[in-house]
Formats: C-alpha cells, sequence, structure tokens
C-alpha cells in the first residue's frame, strides 16, 4: 500500500519545510517556563537528540518573549513562539526572532490585533499556525448536556473548528498574510479526525496534527496513535506532535514510532520481536527491553541507520522473521541461532544476547 500525500503549500520553519514532498516534521514542546532560559534550552537539545524537528515554547508573559533572544542563539532547531490572550507577546516574540507564532483563535481574534500580527510576521517572512483547541472554541459554550443533546453536541464540535479556522484563515488573507500552517485539535480524537477530514477539502495549507490534552503515557499513545495514523494514512498531515502528560522526549519517540509503522520515516533500527507464549524458554521481555535501553542511552550514533532487528523467542516464526531481517536471533531452550544479513553466523547466549546484538549493529553501521 502506499500513502499518497494531500497536495498542501510548503511552509518554512527556521531551516525545516513542511507541506509538498517535504518530510513530516516531528514537533514537541518546551516543558518549562521559557524565562528559565538554561533549562528551556537542556531540553530543547535532549529532543533534538531524539530526533524531534520544531520546538514551541509558551510565551506567558514579556519575560518569556524576551527570553526567546538567548534561546534562539543557544539551539538550532526552529523555535515556535505560542501565544495565548495577550497578542502584544506575539510582536514581542517576532521581534525576539522566533521562526514561527502559534495563534489561538479562541483568545486572540480581534480583527485589528490579527492585522498588527500578521503585518509583523509578513515583515520577518515567518509563519502562523492557525491553533484550533476544542477547549477554547468561542462557540462552544459549556453547559452539562446529556443523552440526546450531548451526542448533538460533540457531533457539532469538528464544523465548530473547521467554520472558525476557515474565518480565521480569511481574515488572514485579507491582511495579504498566506504563510498558514492549520490545527485542529479536540480531546476526542473522533472530532479531531473528523475536523481534518473536512478541512483537508477546504484549503491546501499544511496541517500539524494532534490530538490535545491526549493523556498519559499510555492512554495518550494509543489516542493520539489511532487520530494521527488514521489522517496520515489518507495523506493528511505534514507535521506531528504527540501531547503527552509526560517528558517531553516521550512525545518525540511515540511519533516516531508513528510515522515508522506506516513506513514514512525511518529513524534507526526497527525491533521485530514476537509476544512471546508457552513455547518461549528464554526470558525475551527482558532482551527487548535492554536491547531498546540500550539503542535509546547511544542515540544518535546507532539511530541514524535504517535497519530490521529481530529478537524472536522459539521456532515457529522464529527463524524465519530473523532470516528476513538485517540481524536476528531465534532462541531455542537457552541459546539462540544469530543471523546476520539472512546467514547463521553463531549461537549466542541469552545472558550476552543484547550487547551481542549491539556490536552487530554498530558492525554494520561502520
Amino acid at each position: 500500500m502506499r500513502i499518497l500525500r494531500r497536495k498542501t503549500k510548503i511552509i518554512r520553519i527556521g531551516n525545516v519545510s513542511i507541506g509538498g514532498n517535504n518530510p513530516i516534521a516531528i514537533q514537541s514542546m518546551a516543558k518549562v517556563k521559557t524565562a528559565c532560559t538554561e533549562e528551556a534550552i537542556r531540553q530543547i537539545k535532549e529532543l533534538k537528540e531524539h530526533g524531534c524537528d520544531i520546538v514551541r515554547l509558551a510565551v506567558k508573559d514579556i519575560q518569556d518573549a524576551k527570553a526567546l533572544i538567548k534561546i534562539k542563539k543557544s539551539v538550532s532547531l526552529p523555535i515556535v513562539a505560542d501565544i495565548h490572550f495577550d497578542w502584544r507577546l506575539a510582536l514581542a516574540s517576532i521581534d525576539s526572532g522566533v521562526d514561527k507564532i502559534r495563534l489561538n483563535p479562541g483568545n486572540i481574534y480581534k480583527k485589528e490585533q490579527i492585522r498588527e500580527i500578521a503585518k509583523a510576521a509578513k515583515l520577518s517572512g515567518i509563519p502562523i499556525r492557525v491553533g484550533l483547541n476544542s477547549g477554547s472554541l468561542r462557540k462552544l459554550q459549556a453547559p452539562r448536556l446529556s443523552g440526546r443533546q450531548a451526542s448533538s453536541k460533540l457531533q457539532a464540535i469538528s464544523q465548530m473548528m473547521v467554520s472558525e479556522a476557515l474565518n480565521y484563515i480569511n481574515i488572514l488573507e485579507k491582511f495579504g498574510f498566506y504563510d498558514i500552517v492549520v490545527s485542529l485539535k479536540g480531546s476526542n480524537l473522533l472530532d479531531t479526525i473528523e475536523a481534518y477530514q473536512k478541512m483537508s477539502k477546504l484549503c491546501a495549507y499544511p496541517f500539524h496534527l494532534g490530538v490535545t490534552a491526549s493523556g498519559t503515557l499510555s492512554s495518550g499513545t494509543i489516542k493520539s496513535s489511532i487520530a494521527i495514523g488514521a489522517l496520515l494514512l489518507e495523506g493528511i498531515g505534514d507535521t506531528i506532535r504527540v501531547s503527552l502528560t509526560a517528558k517531553p522526549c516521550e512525545e518525540v519517540k511515540v511519533a516516531r514510532s508513528i510515522l515508522e509503522a506506516l513506513g514514512l520515516s525511518r529513524y534507526g533500527p526497527e525491533i521485530i520481536s514476537c509476544p512471546t507464549c508457552g513455547r518461549c524458554e528464554v526470558d525475551l521481555v527482558k532482551i527487548v527491553q535492554d536491547l531498546e535501553n540500550k539503542l535509546n542511552t547511544q542515540y544518535p550514533i546507532l539511530n541514524t541507520s535504517p535497519m530490521k532487528i529481530a529478537v524472536m523467542g522459539c521456532v515457529v516464526n522464529g527463524p524465519g522473521e530473523a532470516k528476513e531481517a538485517d540481524i536476528g536471533v531465534a532462541f531455542g531452550k537457552k541459546d539462540g541461532l544469530l543471523f546476520k544479513k539472512g546467514k547463521v553466523t553463531r549461537k549466542v547466549s541469552f545472558s550476552d544476547c543484547a550487547g551481542i546484538l549491539i556490536k552487530e549493529i554498530k558492525s554494520l553501521v561502520n
């Protein structure tokens, strides 16, 4: 199956281009106060090491906006200023040299304010993301509803997001601004999917995908993977952010996994491992976790070369999967057979397996 990407306008964010045939970019967000510059810089550099392409920072006050000057000088990732409520912070952030502005139509909506931001962004040559969140829709009043009323209300959220986004885009276009990115994030993944599907037929601007407030590392990964994955399969989406109540690098790891699973990107070794059953006579879970930890701690040395690593627990599918991988091991009772490029090279023990696989990966990389 081949995924046919939706045709969109190409937008440049710092040194990263999205839209068109450009690779889908991974975004995350620094999770400290932006004015705490040293901690923000540390997080951004860590995000880059894990494969993040673009990072967003919350700009809550003028101290945050001014701190962007130092941050921009200290990092290489494109910086997006996240602006809510106070339109003047967008102007201050542009003056500080950011690569993109995110505006929330739910709390910055006066035309004269939008005009001034668009004017400044155009002069600086940076794009604006029209960033809709279902929780801040101006049209959405929040009395508690039940039964059929609640269902009808939920079904209307996707259309509300689309209508509000189109209205905002029209305002920007009237002011001669066309470097626009769009996001339509709901906390309900079905609303999110439907909103993006509808919007994809109504404009040619690139989309930033995500599910807002998706939850913890476990539940948020599931919700985000379903919504983002479903849209990417339809060719919808040019940049993604997995929003998790977790450390920012966890968001990047999940985003990479989504893109890899769909064959849209390859960041490094892909581990293929069996789920184990009563036939497995070794602690395969320990081996795979050990291997994954070793790969993560040695990023980006090992994770720059795509390859398939198979770790299999029994003789049913093990030898076949291991043979098809670049490097693989298929275990029997205690020992396993090590395969390299389809050929058995030697036996390996359970206790040495992860370390041996790392050495073999390095040999292929070098």
